[in-house]
This record gives structure tokens, C-alpha cells and sequence, in this order.
């Protein structure tokens, strides 16, 4: 099941994406997707339903109808750095021992096509495509074991980054992560019941026609349960959380010489199963 959030920004409605790519209105049956919608139950609920009954919504989705973000009312953006081996060796730093782990403040969600918005006085803004987790049940120290219990789906992250201000303004990578339109989330929440081997994922990103990422989720160090069940360790986590798991080599620091983004460029990427994104770059100039 794939499940969105479509409508103008701050007024979207919950919604399911058909087999015949056709939006279904789910607004009177949950008010939104998060929260208990994503527990094991809420999902249940909404797979009992019959499609067919659902009110079809004029339009095509990410042509005619915004998509906002996939899950609404997120509570975490937490995020997992250096998670791909090769990407670890592009930035120059060793593959950490633990996962290391940042957060996007909640204010950087934005629709998997809206414009992202160079920040005022950003050299270094760059991008990464990454495999999200949504958390389905809540829980702490949760065992690796059962990690998957607790994840209601997945969706596809632009984990936009500003370099000068993570590495180079001191203090933590956060500052440099959380900006204003710095998290694209969707189109859309796969449950994991659709998705299929989530550690074999194909992974992509492309600027203005060019991909320079394109990787495979089978190459990341922590895997998805691993994952969990470390952040559960020192947080409780719960419905409608999101995980950003890490991007694969091909990001601008990486590049010989590093290339940035200064506005007018076009993004576009993707994560096999999971759909695509489409962002226009606006320069500070414009705020």
C-alpha cells in the first residue's frame, strides 16, 4: 500500500495511491497519515478497506496534485551519518564503529517536488538521496530482532545538506542539516509488506540530467534493524518517527573538484519501488 498526503502545503489530505496510479481521498475515513494511522493496526485497518469504494481525486499525482510530505505531524527526523562504506571513503572519514547520528529539525519537511531553498550566505549546499524508515509501533531498547515490528514503511529522503555550516562552523553536524526545506520527504509511504527486500534497493540522485549517485541499499554498513534498535537505545521512538539511513557515493564534497548547488539547478531522484522526487533549487537571492 502506498500511502500519501496530497493538497496545497499546510492543508494536505491522506490518501492511497491505486494500482492504476489514481489518488483514493481517505480524508473521511482517518484524518491524517501519522501517528496511530501507522501502527500495525492502523495499517491493518486501511488494507481491509476496498479500494474501489474510495473516491477517485481529479488529477495525477506529482503532475496535477501536489504531494505534500508522505507522513504528517512528525515527531523525529533522526538521521544516520557515513552509512554507506564508499560514501565514507568519498568525504574522507572513517566508517564509524557506531551508528553516528544527527537530527533534522521537523521544520525542513517539505513535498518530494517542492523548491528547496538555498540557505542566506550558503557556499556548500549539497545533496543525498537516502531510504527512509517510517516507525509504525513506538518502543525503547527495542531488540534487533524485532525491529521490524516496529516499522510501519519506507519512502525516499533528500537529506539536503549545507557543508560550510555542518563541518566548518563548529559544534554539531545539525546546524548544517535542519535548514529550511533541507527534508523532501516522499511521494509516498510504502508499507514494508510492499516494498520487498528493502537491503537491495536500487538508489539514485541526478542533477540537472547528470546522475551522480546511483547506488544500492545492499551496500549500507548498519542495516535497517540494526538501525532501529540502536536509536531505541536512547530515545523512545514512536508512530510517525522518521529514520534517514544514509546516502550512497556521488554527493558534491565527494567530487574532484567538490560541485554545490547555486540555484537554478534541478534535482531529481529516486529509490526503486519507492518513486521518485523532483525539487527546483532556488538561489539565496530569491528570499
Amino acid at each position: 500500500m502506498k500511502l500519501l498526503r496530497y493538497g496545497n502545503a499546510g492543508q494536505e489530505k491522506p490518501g492511497l495511491l491505486d494500482e492504476n496510479r489514481n489518488i483514493r481521498d481517505l480524508s473521511h475515513i482517518i484524518s491524517d497519515i501519522s501517528g496511530n494511522t501507522l501502527t500495525t493496526q492502523g495499517i491493518l485497518d486501511l488494507q481491509e478497506l476496498s479500494i474501489d469504494d474510495l473516491p477517485i481525486i481529479d488529477g495525477v499525482a506529482q503532475k496535477d496534485v501536489r504531494l505534500g510530505p508522505c507522513v504528517g505531524h512528525v515527531g523525529k527526523f533522526i538521521c544516520v551519518g557515513l552509512n554507506y562504506s564508499d560514501h565514507a571513503a568519498e568525504s574522507g572519514m572513517e566508517i564509524p564503529p557506531e551508528p553516528t547520528l544527527f537530527n533534522k529539525w521537523t521544520s525542513a519537511i517539505t513535498g518530494p517536488d517542492d523548491d528547496v531553498q538555498i540557505p542566506r550566505g550558503a557556499t556548500k549546499t549539497d545533496w543525498e538521496v537516502e531510504l527512509g524508515i517510517v516507525i509504525g509501533e513506538g518502543g525503547r531498547y527495542i531488540d534487533e530482532e524485532n525491529a521490524m515490528v516496529h516499522v510501519a514503511g519506507f519512502c525516499v529522503i533528500n537529506d539536503i545538506s549545507e557543508r560550510e555550516f555542518q563541518l566548518e562552523r563548529s559544534g554539531t553536524w545539525d546546524k548544517g542539516k535542519g535548514c529550511d526545506t533541507f527534508g523532501p520527504i516522499g511521494p509516498w509511504m510504502v508499507t514494508k509488506d510492499e516494498v520487498g527486500n528493502y537491503e537491495n534497493l536500487k538508489i539514485w540522485l541526478e542533477v540537472d540530467g547528470h546522475r551522480y549517485q546511483d547506488g544500492n541499499t545492499s551496500t549500507m554498513v548498519y542495516k535497517v534493524p540494526h538501525i532501529v534498535a540502536y536509536c531505541s537505545q536512547f530515545m523512545s521512538l514512536q508512530p510517525g518517527d522518521i529514520i534517514s539511513t544514509g546516502t550512497p557515493p556521488g554527493v558534491g564534497l565527494g567530487l574532484t573538484p567538490p560541485k554545490y548547488l547555486k540555484g537554478g539547478e534541478v534535482m531529481k531522484l529516486g529509490i526503486e519501488g519507492l518513486g521518485t522526487q523532483t525539487q527546483n533549487v532556488l538561489s539565496d537571492k530569491t528570499q
